[in-house]
């Protein structure tokens, strides 16, 4: 059994820190309203961009992409999409954490249930740890890409819209 700290706080600290912890939370729609998830697909042809409440600020089709058709191109602004989603989902817990801390910030996640990208695709990494791997990845994936003039993967079909990894997907930040 662990032994509890007594902690020494008085009711005048314990009121404030309410008060502070109130006016954070009232400070979460603006969080929300400012912060902007941007995906763009590997062949330019969709860019997608998303507050961080989910709704959509901006689509952007390149002249040609009527080219994949209804289907194909429906299907790749949403991936797009929800690539944009949770780019903006991932910076509002971001901006959040230090707002409300960390244990608010895991309950937000509980009750929106949209777990933070970061815990979510990483089996548990901290959000920094993520955004230096995917830092790395994205490196990695632009050099490839240099190099032959195309996208990394080996299998990329340049007539098929989908055929892409979608943690390859291009975020601008």
């Amino acid at each position: 059994m662990s032994e509890r700290e007594v902690v020494e706080r008085s009711t005048a600290q314990v009121i404030a820190d309410g008060l502070e912890r109130q006016k954070a939370l009232e400070g979460v729609d603006a969080v929300l309203g400012q912060v902007r998830g941007t995906a763009t697909d590997n062949h330019q042809s969709v860019r997608v961009t998303v507050d961080g409440r989910g709704r959509l600020v901006e689509l952007w089709l390149r002249q040609d992409a009527v080219r994949w058709g209804a289907d194909q191109l429906g299907r790749l602004i949403v991936l797009v999409a929800e690539a944009a989603m949770a780019q903006a989902t991932q910076a509002a817990y971001n901006r959040l954490a230090p707002l409300l801390g960390d244990g608010m910030t895991y309950a937000i996640e509980q009750l929106s249930g949209r777990p933070a990208p970061a815990r979510r695709d990483s089996g548990g990494i901290t959000a920094e740890e993520f955004m230096r791997r995917r830092e790395e990845r994205l490196r990695r994936a632009d050099g490839s890409a240099s190099s032959r003039g195309q996208a990394a993967d080996d299998d990329w079909d340049p007539d098929d819209p989908l055929a892409f990894d979608i943690s390859s997907l291009r975020s601008d930040r």
